[in-house]
């Protein structure tokens, strides 16, 4: 629901119980290096001390939005020795076995969500910022079909937004 209120402000009031809610990840359960290992076998991921390391950093503090560059700093910041093109192979592989989801926000410009529940996103063009929507707070109509021999699977939404001047 979108609420327009007497100043043309707009208010998402599921938005900011969902953030709360998602605080405690299901990812960040526990995150001991067999659960980790475990997890990576069960998607098909060998579970190098790379790949561990990175799913640990990743998942450990609950739902976000990282680039790339952003968890390669991570890694170096924690004593993980690893390049940036190890980083990015890793985020690829965990995207096409569905722990993270790919968010591109314009080309060459890519953030990875910890968070795979259906939902969408706000992307501040001021800050780089993406927040999470709730799915069932955006409402999408009169798709068009798809093309032959193909089927709709996501609808990803992202609303640009800047901070007042």
């Amino acid at each position: 629901m979108i609420v327009i209120h007497d100043a043309g402000t707009l208010y998402f009031p599921l938005v900011a119980a969902y953030i709360s809610d998602m605080e405690i990840s299901p990812h960040a359960a526990d995150l001991s290096p067999r659960n980790v290992i475990d997890r990576l076998r069960a998607v098909g991921l060998r579970p190098t001390r790379q790949r561990v390391a990175l799913a640990r950093l990743l998942f450990s503090t609950g739902d976000r939005h990282v680039t790339a560059e952003h968890l390669h700093g991570e890694a170096i910041g924690s004593s993980i020795a690893v390049s940036l093109a190890t980083v990015y192979n890793t985020l690829h592989q965990f995207t096409g076995a569905s722990l993270l989801r790919e968010v591109v926000v314009e080309p060459g410009r890519s953030y990875f969500d910890t968070n795979t529940q259906d939902h969408h996103h706000f992307f501040c063009e001021s800050t780089g910022m993406l927040q999470d929507i709730p799915g069932e707070a955006v409402s999408v109509g009169q798709l068009p079909r798809p093309p032959a021999g193909t089927e709709i699977s996501r609808v990803d939404v992202i609303i640009r937004v800047r901070r007042d001047s």
